[in-house]
Formats: C-alpha cells, sequence, structure tokens
C-alpha cells in the first residue's frame, strides 16, 4: 500500500478510515495469518454471538474458516489453544489471544470502576468483593465448572450472603456474588472451557496479570495503531471507562503529568490534528497514512470490533445509516455492508442445514447497486458462506429482523 507521511498536516477522515482498514486485514483477506493474530489485530473480537466471532475472525484470514477459530478456543490439546474466551473490554465476553492475556488482565484489571449500578441491598463490600474473586479463582483451579457448580463452590467458600438471590437476570434473580462474574474474568482466574453439552462451563486459566500500569500503557499504544488517531474519550469509550482517567492515561504517555501514577512511557504518543476530532492521538513517529482511496465490499457480522471501535461514528456511519444501523447509538446491534469503507447497509442471514441466505439491504434503495459492485457482493457473499462452511446465496431487499439483543 502507498502511504505518505502526514508531518504536521490534518488527517484527514479518508486516510484514517483507509488505514483501520488495512491494520484491521478488511482491505483484503491476509494469506498465513492465524486465528489469534487475526484476534490481535482487532484488539479482541466480540463473542457474545458465537457465530458472529467466528466470521469476524475468518474475514481476516485468507481460506480461516469457522472450524479453524473453534480448534483454536477448544483443541483437545491444550497447547493447541492459541485463543481464550473470557470478559473484555466493557465487561463483554471476547475471545482474546491466548499469548496476550497477561496484558489483558494487567490492564482491565487496573481500569477504575464507575457509580455501583446495583441496588443497595444487591451491592457487594470491596472485602466482599475479594472474598468472592479468590473462591472463584481457588475453585476453578484444575477444574471445569458451570455455573450452578461454580455457584455451590463460591458460596461454600464465603458464606449464605454470596448465593442471595438480589441480582435481575433473564427473568429470574441470580445470587449475588455474580456480579463480579466479568472481574474474575479481568483478574485472570476465569475463563471460558469448552461447553458441557449445550451448557458453558469456566475454568481459571491460570495467567498473571501484567503490572497494571505496564499493561495499560502498552494497550493504549495497541489501540491507537489499530484505530488511531483518536482521542481520550474514544479510548475511554472503546473500554467503558471514566473519561477523566483516560485523558490523564494519555497525558502520562505523553510526556505530561509525569506524577499521576497512570503508567510510563512519555513520549510513546503524538498529537495529530484530525479533521474530525481537532487533536488526536497516534504512537510515536506512527504518521504514515495511505495516498489512495478505500475501495471495496465487505459484510461484518454483529458486534465485528472495526464498526465498536471506529470514531467519530458519524463518518463511519453517514446520514440514513446512522438512523438505521446503529440501535440506539450502539454500533454492533446490526450486521453492516460496508462500501468503499462506509456503512451502506445493513444484512441478515438464515441458515438451514448448509445453505445460508444472505439478505442484505442497501440503504439507498433508489439506487440499485452498479454492476460491478453487485459483483463483488456476491464474492463476499460466498466468501461468508466459505467462512461458516456452508453455501450462500444472496437476496438484496429490505431486511425485518430487528437489532440484535
Amino acid at each position: 500500500m502507498t502511504t505518505r507521511a502526514r508531518g504536521s498536516a490534518t488527517v484527514s477522515w479518508p486516510e484514517a478510515n483507509a488505514r483501520r482498514l488495512a491494520r484491521q486485514h478488511l482491505s483484503g483477506p491476509v494469506p498465513g495469518l492465524s486465528p489469534a493474530e487475526a484476534v490481535g489485530a482487532m484488539l479482541g473480537t466480540h463473542a457474545q454471538v458465537l457465530s458472529a466471532a467466528e466470521l469476524s475472525v475468518g474475514l481476516r484470514g485468507a481460506g480461516l474458516t469457522r472450524t479453524d477459530v473453534r480448534t483454536a478456543l477448544w483443541a483437545d490439546d491444550p497447547a493447541r489453544r492459541t485463543l481464550v474466551k473470557t470478559f473484555g473490554p466493557r465487561g463483554t465476553v471476547h475471545l482474546l489471544p491466548a499469548a496476550d492475556l497477561p496484558l489483558w488482565t494487567g490492564a482491565l484489571s487496573a481500569v477504575p470502576t464507575g457509580p455501583n449500578p446495583f441496588p443497595k441491598d444487591a451491592r457487594m463490600t470491596p472485602e466482599q468483593v475479594e472474598e468472592v474473586v479468590a473462591a472463584i479463582g481457588a475453585a476453578l483451579t484444575g477444574a471445569e465448572l458451570t455455573v450452578d457448580e461454580l455457584s455451590e463452590e463460591v458460596v461454600a467458600r464465603t458464606g449464605p450472603w454470596a448465593g442471595d438471590l438480589v441480582m435481575p437476570g433473564f427473568q429470574e434473580m441470580w445470587p449475588r456474588w455474580r456480579q463480579v462474574l466479568h472481574l474474575a474474568g479481568h483478574r485472570g482466574v476465569l475463563a471460558y472451557a469448552p461447553n458441557r453439552g449445550r451448557r458453558a462451563t469456566y475454568t481459571n486459566p491460570g495467567y498473571t496479570p501484567l503490572p497494571g500500569p505496564e499493561a495499560q500503557a502498552e494497550l493504549v499504544k495497541r489501540y491507537l495503531y489499530a484505530y488511531g488517531p483518536a482521542t481520550p474519550a474514544h479510548f475511554a469509550r472503546w473500554l467503558a471507562a471514566p473519561k477523566r482517567w483516560a485523558e490523564e492515561l494519555f497525558a502520562s504517555l505523553a510526556g505530561a503529568g509525569a506524577g499521576s501514577g497512570s503508567g510510563s512511557g512519555s513520549g510513546a504518543i503524538e498529537e495529530v490534528a484530525f479533521e474530525d476530532a481537532g487533536t488526536a492521538w497516534v504512537v510515536a513517529g506512527d504518521t504514515d497514512f495511505p495516498a489512495g482511496p478505500v475501495r471495496g465490499v465487505r459484510l461484518l457480522p454483529y458486534f465485528d470490533a472495526f464498526a465498536i471501535a471506529s470514531q467519530p461514528r458519524e463518518r463511519l456511519f453517514p446520514g440514513r445509516a446512522f438512523e438505521r444501523a446503529l440501535g440506539g447509538g450502539q454500533a454492533g446491534n446490526y450486521p453492516v455492508l460496508l462500501v468503499d469503507g462506509t456503512v451502506a447497509g445493513v444484512w441478515h442471514q438464515r441458515r438451514s442445514g448448509k445453505r445460508i441466505t444472505i439478505t442484505v439491504e442497501p440503504l439507498e434503495p433508489s439506487e440499485p447497486l452498479p454492476a460491478g459492485r453487485l459483483r463483488a457482493l456476491e464474492d463476499e457473499v460466498e466468501r461468508v458462506g466459505a467462512i461458516m462452511e456452508g453455501r450462500a446465496e444472496l437476496t438484496v431487499g429490505a431486511v425485518s429482523v430487528g437489532p440484535h439483543a
């Protein structure tokens, strides 16, 4: 890819978007890319819907399939498991590279929390939180337990208060201790293990988190490499972290506020002018951007990392896309059609055996896709079918399903 150094000039949205797409391996699938390398480039793959995560990973590498992702996660030989399913950014379920788990747990466990969202009668004291996290880690060491089995162990190791049914769940009440399930993941003492039938199980992956300042400094640099130029507010939104904390962290990495204690690495990042955000940040010296425009058609699944992390969203989701493809401002609720790097439609798939019907809804239905774009879309549909190990066919029309819960 041809690049040019920006120097002190303003980075344009097309330049920033083209570089992000290239670094996300969405400019074209990369030969020889492993599932762990694809996930690392994305900075984690949202995996609440595992089939969507499998497609996100497969789109980045030439010839990758959902079986490759499942093997990287659940191989019979634990040494071949290069991916981990656990709680990642925003406290949501993600796939993360196993080799990066010390970094992720070190960074996420040190992110300050906001106000306690739970009713007063459901809350836990800081001492109780630590007691439960320790109990989870001990119970899962050398074991693979369902959530009910883990609940019995936690209550037995702490006390009846941990089992009080005070947490609103899916049309039921959950025991008190479950409010720190994601925190146990962030501390590195809990991750998903292979399902037992249809029931999820958990284990202790046995990773020791890196020191918080070191891990957070590295995470900022990886984030800016993948999604920069970006502001502290963008980073805070991506992590669901306090904006003021992110501002102080960026300042410490730039060399200002060295006494803040947020991390080391003075001069690790630098400011650039970004047309849609004023001042934004990149990794120090990382100021080359593609000279040419983005071209191509891509189908991104639910909660693809590129759609969630790229900012400002008004440029990635222009015009009608901002209303149709963002569920209440939440990126990821709809699978999206990218045309030349911006959201130009939504799509849906229905599977019956090996047959996959993909319905694409362009957001400007009065302007049919040109023949060249339609052929590119047909090729992308064929790729989706290959990744998902089925036979995909395209229809163009309205997508009637609502946003994904």
